[in-house]
């Protein structure tokens, strides 16, 4: 037997690369022959590679912060922490200028539970590795913004600057700074609003927030009455500082130092007892 281009199923192909249109008669609908032809026209594009696909709202950090990601508009960045990573003044705290891979740390820790939150554990979620990288790079090249100046709150000040040897409470700016800056491995304080900064007291505290490895914070909230929470905040809170001294960390680096959040204590004077703030 010869197979030409007359033989049953090719000239259905001839007939379509001829641009020629056909239509099998209706008794032949279904039957080999014609679901043979069916395949052999799939074939040229089983060939193709079709370039990856690239969503526009996944492009950049920025982009990410603005639109939600894969998250959607209900999950961008903005809606809670401000058009340039200022915060809300009161719960969601500021991100500008914050490390990035400080940043990209708490973003997988709401992830894995070790910081509860619903929202931004619905949000990390839908963000993946490269994502949480993008947006966490977006947020530490913005310019910290301008903190109001502190109140008058010796209480608070005095926690801050002098802690309380009796109780081993470190002055907070034995990590994060005499002015609230943070540095590599602790976060700053300067800038954050006072609520939000009492809030992360009482989760360590109470062992809602839990990605302290060393169980500095732990220890020092749980030594902190309510009140001295709140004035330590407000103080914190007040103070005015730029971007943390020094190099910045790598986010990988950063991501797993065990020291990260609050623990990597600064050289202070002796008969203090454990860093912290």
């Amino acid at each position: 037997m010869s197979i030409t281009p007359a033989t049953p199923p090719f000239h259905f192909l001839l007939m379509f690369a001829q641009g020629t249109s056909w239509e099998p008669p209706r008794g032949e609908i279904g039957s080999p022959k014609v679901r043979a032809a069916s395949l052999l026209l799939l074939l040229p594009l089983t060939g193709c590679d079709a370039p990856p696909y690239r969503d526009p709202f996944r492009a950049t950090g920025e982009t990410i912060a603005m639109s939600g990601g894969d998250g959607g508009a209900a999950a961008a960045c903005f809606t809670c922490h401000g058009l340039k990573g200022e915060g809300d003044g009161k719960d969601s705290p500021r991100l500008a200028g914050l490390d990035a891979g400080y940043l990209h740390r708490q973003l997988d820790d709401y992830a894995n539970g070790r910081r509860e939150h619903l929202a931004m554990r619905t949000v990390a979620l839908r963000l993946s590795d490269a994502d949480r990288s993008k947006v966490a790079s977006y947020y530490a090249a913005l310019p910290p913004p301008h903190a109001s100046a502190a109140l008058a709150n010796a209480d608070g000040e005095e926690l801050y600057r002098q802690g309380d040897p009796v109780r081993g409470l470190a002055p907070c700016a034995s990590c994060h700074g005499a002015d609230g800056e943070g540095d590599a491995a602790n976060p700053p304080l300067a800038g954050q609003p006072a609520p939000y900064l009492e809030k992360q007291l009482a989760a360590w505290r109470t062992a809602k927030r839990n990605n302290d490895p060393l169980g500095e914070m732990r220890e020092i909230s749980r030594r902190l009455s309510g009140a001295e929470m709140r004035a330590v905040s407000s103080f914190a809170s007040g103070l005015r500082a730029g971007r943390p001294p020094g190099p910045a960390a790598s986010p990988a680096g950063r991501r797993d130092d065990p020291r990260n959040d609050a623990s990597a204590p600064r050289p202070h004077a002796s008969g203090s007892s454990r860093p912290g703030g």
